[in-house]
């Protein structure tokens, strides 16, 4: 049986049916797990729960349904879903303490977009050349002929805008721009959403950005940008896990950076990494961590101190910097 018709029959048959948004949510797991929601209480007239793993991101408090997601503590763990589907999830352990829950399901379902992902659970639609998950579920919902909404058309725009980071990543192409216009067509509003994902930053935040980009180190010749983020300056800032996102990005823009990265500490002994490229596969050094992604754009988390963390971090790097 094609993937799609497997997908479609065990959401149809499922009398409980969770999704799961990874760890420290971006765009695209949210707006791919918002569409999958709505779609299946569309088609089926059935409600889905949501699971959301950190606090969420304020400037994604617009997405429909959204308001319907829970926190890893409002639910029972020991409960068995009929089907638990994965989003955007390369590897299990961006599940963290709510793996259980996927792996307790009846059946279960990954549905992602990244290279390192390696096809877990009883049904795997993994497309790695796709621009985001929010695409990936757009192609199923075509080929289910399932109706797209303004609702929906909205939360998979904002799932493939902020993937391709406002249409200007590497994964940008041909493909994604038609089904962005498809989705203009539903009723979509590009200039309002892009306002909605990167233009309400608060001016907290900005200063909290600046002060990091402020004190990065450069290295080889400025070809490797990083800055650390510890514990005292995220309370000095009072900054949300949100606050992070971005800066590696914007050490990525200096003319003569290739690699950047953000070490993020999260106690003395564990720090979470944001990595960027232009040109080296930093996929290859995350996955050395137990981490992943993307080939220009990946992450992990090292159980190091922040200074230990960055020198095995560089070590790998400096294999793949040329």
């Amino acid at each position: 049986m094609e993937k799609h018709l497997e997908f479609d029959k065990a959401l149809r048959s499922a009398k409980s049916i969770l999704i799961c948004s990874h760890v420290n949510p971006d765009g695209d797991t949210l707006g791919t797990m918002c569409a999958l929601q709505l779609a299946v209480q569309k088609q089926y007239k059935k409600k889905a729960d949501m699971l959301i793993l950190s606090k969420l991101p304020k400037i994604y408090e617009f997405l429909p349904n959204i308001n319907e997601a829970k926190s890893l503590d409002k639910f029972d763990k020991s409960r068995e879903y009929d089907v638990v589907v994965a989003i955007d999830i390369a590897s299990l352990d961006r599940l963290i303490d709510a793996q259980i829950l996927f792996d307790k399901a009846k059946y279960s379902i990954n549905i992602d977009h990244h290279t390192t992902n390696n096809l877990y659970g009883d049904l795997a639609i993994v497309e790695p050349n796709t621009s985001s998950s929010g695409e990936v579920l757009f192609k199923i919902f075509k080929k289910l002929s399932w109706e797209i909404n303004l609702d929906i058309a909205i939360c998979i725009y904002t799932a493939i805008l902020t993937d391709t980071g406002g249409f200007r990543f590497e994964n940008t192409n041909s493909s994604v721009l038609r089904v962005a216009a498809e989705l203009v067509d539903i009723g979509v509003n590009p200039k309002e959403l892009f306002k909605k994902c990167y233009e309400t930053k608060t001016k907290n935040m900005v200063l909290f950005q600046n002060y990091c980009v402020g004190k990065a180190t450069f290295l080889n010749k400025d070809k490797i940008a990083y800055t650390i983020v510890y514990k005292k300056d995220m309370e000095k800032f009072y900054a949300g896990d949100d606050y992070t996102d971005g800066i590696a990005e914007t050490l990525r823009s200096i003319t003569t950076t290739d690699v950047s990265f953000v070490v993020k500490e999260v106690d003395s002994k564990t720090c979470k990494i944001s990595m960027r490229s232009k040109s080296s596969d930093i996929a290859k050094v995350c996955s050395v961590f137990g981490g992943g992604g993307h080939k220009f754009a990946a992450g992990c988390t090292m159980k190091y101190s922040c200074d230990d963390a960055v020198k095995k971090l560089l070590a790998e790097i400096n294999k793949e910097v040329k």
